[in-house]
């Protein structure tokens, strides 16, 4: 039986550090989740229905909260189910998936935020070309590499993984990771490690890049022109609390996988290995909904008439 359990399940090891905090956890959790469902929902909702958010800034917006609900519903569902229950283990096939979908999740967030910070760069440093620029067409081009990219990147990455022979089946996280997968491994394929390790830089380095060097470019933009600093204050600024916000969230979880885990406090670390997968779509829809005026202004409609 102990063999069948190693071979078929992992184990979600860090909630048995939780102790008591079963219950108050679960419920804090379960109203986050229908916070995020709920935001993120009126959020893609309200830029559907309305024909003036008909625009690429907008339209890359409600792909934002279409990736929250695809990141949380990936995370929160098993999550809330393993916060009651006295064992922790999935199967290979379950772990594999969420490991895709929270992988995809992570990336996508990253080209869609690098897509809207080159959407807001030619608003800002070519305004009269913009409409030219951001046609139907680059739209679409953008959004093709923004969703295809990463999927095919992790469809590689999943399949290097499921073929490592494994030594364990404990997880040291509270939903499951490659990287903890890959700790696991009885053999080390430094081939296998290269290409996976170049292939993260590559999709990740390049959004980072793009969004360094569009947001540079609009810093300098303002800094000659004092006409057009608050109106591109206004604009950006939601963009750049998000950017800030993920950067943050990711490389917390990114670092936390280098650490040794048993010298770190176990709650501590399981809030730090969530954060990019609850915080971003808890916030997105807040700053983007009461920052900018054009969603504001229909939120606030809601509202009056309901």
């Amino acid at each position: 039986m102990e063999n069948s359990t190693v071979s078929f399940y992992f184990n979600l090891t860090m909630f048995m550090n939780i102790g008591h905090y079963h219950y108050p956890a679960f419920v804090f959790c379960l109203l986050l989740y229908s916070f995020i469902v709920s935001a993120n929902l009126a959020m893609i909702i309200i830029i559907l229905r309305e024909k003036t958010l008909h625009e690429p800034m907008y339209i890359f917006i409600a792909f934002l909260s279409v990736n929250a609900l695809y990141g949380s519903t990936g995370f929160f569902p098993r999550f809330l189910m393993d916060l009651l229950s006295d064992t922790h283990f999935i199967s290979h096939p379950a772990c594999f998936t969420q490991i895709y979908v929270v992988h995809t999740y992570a990336f996508y967030e990253l080209t869609i935020l690098s897509i809207m910070a080159y959407d807001r760069y030619v608003a800002v440093c070519h305004p009269l070309h913009y409409h030219r620029k951001m046609n139907s067409k680059t739209v679409y081009t953008l959004t093709f590499f923004a969703w295809v990219c990463p999927a095919c990147y992790l469809t590689m990455s999943i399949i290097m993984v499921v073929r490592l022979p494994l030594c364990g089946n404990n997880i040291q996280k509270v939903y499951c990771a490659s990287w903890n997968i890959v700790k696991l491994s009885c053999v080390t394929n430094a081939v296998n490690n290269i290409v996976a390790l170049l292939g993260a830089i590559i999709i990740a380095f390049l959004p980072f890049s793009c969004i360094l060097y569009t947001y540079l470019k609009i810093v300098i933009a303002c800094w000659k022109s004092s006409e057009v600093r608050e109106k591109v204050l206004q604009s950006c600024l939601p963009h750049v609390i998000s950017f800030v916000i993920y950067s943050i969230t990711s490389f917390s979880d990114t670092a936390l996988n280098r650490q040794n885990l048993d010298e770190i406090n176990p709650f501590l670390a399981a809030i730090l290995s969530v954060e990019f997968i609850i915080i971003p779509p808890v916030v997105n829809p807040l700053v983007y909904g009461l920052k900018l005026p054009e969603i504001r202004k229909h939120i606030f409609k809601i509202f009056l008439y309901a």
